[in-house]
């Protein structure tokens, strides 16, 4: 089979304006990018807020290999499919961050003939919005540092400052620095790092706000840190909210692209699930809902991580209904869970994957504790032989669960047309009315941080740091204890520690620390050891990637 990039390549790509008149858009409604990008306004979400919502489908997984199990690659399948079977269909997705892309993944646009195009420039530079985002978050942090070398009028105290700058590319070196060395002229020196970019608040709050007027409100609301009184300091406190407001209002703007079969889909926002929470922008999933009549989107990782944020943190902001779930499994992790070593994957192995389907197991129960209907899609690799997909396949029967063999990497919609079907059916139910959130924002943070990690986790208690428990009573007493949590976990485990697989019993989850993020909404907790900045591993994906003297590139998959 060709590489994702050749087939990427040799793809017929509409000119974006087909796509646009095929959604209905007006010409005010829409920017073109370059001959196959589109900008959609920051308006058109409240254009469409009377008029028709398409059905949300939720596409999240089993807990994955370091490799991915190709959870995007299936939601592109499943938008393709839904086409195929007559569907009005669209598709909404995170943009790939440079730091995975050029780490450990390669190309995160989808595989084979389920991809988004063009994947090339999605893949890598996209619209600029990352680079804006970057830009805005470091912007924030020279006013900081300026701020306090012209006579700090506000008292910050240089030792608890919260805020850091960012870039989007794995860089460990980056995570602990000193800045301001060199004289009075240099600044003040202190203690300083950096995240990811898409680690930033600043792109939580880009994908869950609903409008330049909600943005600039949500930018206000930053903690940067404290006084030496520590009383909070925030972007309204510096004056700042409307030049960070004004360096992201084309990035608010989602993307129009399209997939190797043409189906119309939105990519906006990309932060990571295991760090942020994981979803695309609440204005890009209202939007493509306010167009078709079903929108396929995915929250990163596991149900532990990416669809319990999907849920308790973007649907509760973006006041939206899900309307059915696809688990996505692979042959391959779930052996994983059963003790294969990451090199023995492709070797038939019935006995390690029956003991790892416990990991599937605790996830179907989390998505029934949601209350929301749910498939589950088996992604097809070449490795997989008969006897274990038929082993997947006759387990969840025995537990009366639908199950699907899905192959849209080979085959692009024709093979998911059967999931597309089931899904439809599960998604026309209406199950508005037994759905609940995993917890109440009126519940202490502690109790919800217990309820996310015992009911969801499968934890048997959590242990709080020291540093984890002042930060709880400071918390509450400040007037956040109101907020949601946002869990930062290993996405390898249930657990937080990544060498425990398939589905661990009686395991405690270590909270490190907690960081306030009032202007997502939520407050963050660290768990194990789990960083805000990762690193290259050994062998970067970067290291095959090249372009040519004709700008052809290669090497992303």
């Amino acid at each position: 089979m060709k590489t994702d990039i050749e087939i990427a390549q040799e793809a017929y790509l509409k000119p974006i304006k087909q796509i646009a008149d095929k959604l209905g858009l007006k010409q005010e409604e829409w920017e073109p990018y370059g001959h196959t990008k589109a900008k959609l306004s920051n308006t058109l979400m409240h254009k469409l807020d009377t008029k028709r919502k398409g059905k949300v489908i939720l596409v999240t997984s089993i807990n994955p290999t370091p490799a991915g199990e190709g959870k995007s690659t299936v939601t592109v399948g499943l938008g393709q499919a839904l086409d195929k079977i007559g569907k009005n269909a669209m598709i909404a997705l995170r943009e790939p961050s440079l730091g995975p892309v050029m780490g450990m993944k390669g190309g995160a646009a989808g595989g084979g003939y389920s991809q988004v195009l063009p994947m090339e420039d999605i893949n890598l530079h996209f619209t600029g919005d990352l680079h804006a985002i970057t830009s805005a978050n470091n912007a924030l942090s020279a006013m900081i540092d300026n701020h306090i070398h012209r006579g700090n009028e506000m008292n910050i105290d240089p030792r608890r400052i919260e805020w850091k700058r960012v870039m989007d590319m794995n860089d460990r070196v980056l995570r602990q620095i000193v800045v301001g060395l060199g004289g009075p002229l240099r600044g003040v020196p202190r203690e300083d790092g950096f995240n990811i970019t898409v680690a930033s608040e600043i792109m939580a709050i880009l994908c869950l706000a609903t409008s330049l007027e909600d943005l600039k409100s949500r930018i206000s609301k930053i903690v940067i840190g404290y006084t030496y009184e520590e009383n909070p300091v925030t972007v309204k406190d510096l004056k700042a909210e409307g030049a960070l407001t004004l360096l992201l209002k084309d990035a608010l703007k989602p993307n129009l692209v399209q997939t190797t079969e043409n189906t119309p889909a939105v990519i906006h926002g990309g932060p990571f699930a295991n760090i942020a929470h994981g979803c695309n922008s609440i204005m890009a999933t209202k939007i493509a809902a306010g167009l078709s009549d079903y929108v396929v989107t995915e929250a990163g990782f596991g149900a532990d991580l990416g669809a319990e944020k999907f849920l308790d943190i973007k649907m509760r902001a973006g006041e939206f209904h899900t309307d059915a779930v696809v688990i996505v499994a692979t042959v391959r992790a779930l052996k994983m869970h059963g003790g294969v070593n990451k090199d023995n994957l492709k070797t038939e192995n019935v006995e390690a994957l029956k003991a790892g389907m416990g990991n599937l197991q605790k996830h179907i129960e989390t998505i029934e504790t949601f209350g929301l209907p749910f498939v589950v899609a088996i992604n097809k690799f070449p490795t997989d032989t008969e006897a274990e997909t038929d082993l997947i396949k006759t387990w969840c029967h025995s537990k009366n669960v639908d199950v699907t063999l899905t192959d849209v990497h080979a085959n692009g919609g024709a093979g998911g047309t059967e999931l597309a079907e089931k899904i439809v059916n599960k998604a026309d139910t209406d199950v508005h009315h037994s759905f609940h959130y995993m917890y109440d924002l009126d519940d202490s943070l502690e109790t919800k941080i217990r309820k996310v990690t015992q009911n969801i986790y499968g934890a048997s208690d959590i242990e709080l740091s020291s540093k984890a428990k002042k930060q709880l009573a400071f918390y509450e007493q400040q007037g956040w204890g109101k907020l949601a949590i946002c869990m930062a976990k290993t996405q390898y485990s249930l657990s937080d520690d990544p060498s425990l697989v398939g589905r661990p019993e009686n395991f405690t989850v270590t909270i490190r620390e907690l960081r306030p993020s009032l202007g997502a909404g939520f407050i963050v907790v660290l768990t194990g050891n789990m960083m805000t900045m990762p690193g290259l591993p050994a062998k970067p994906a970067a290291l095959n990637m090249d372009v040519d003297q004709n700008g052809k590139v290669t090497g992303l998959f």
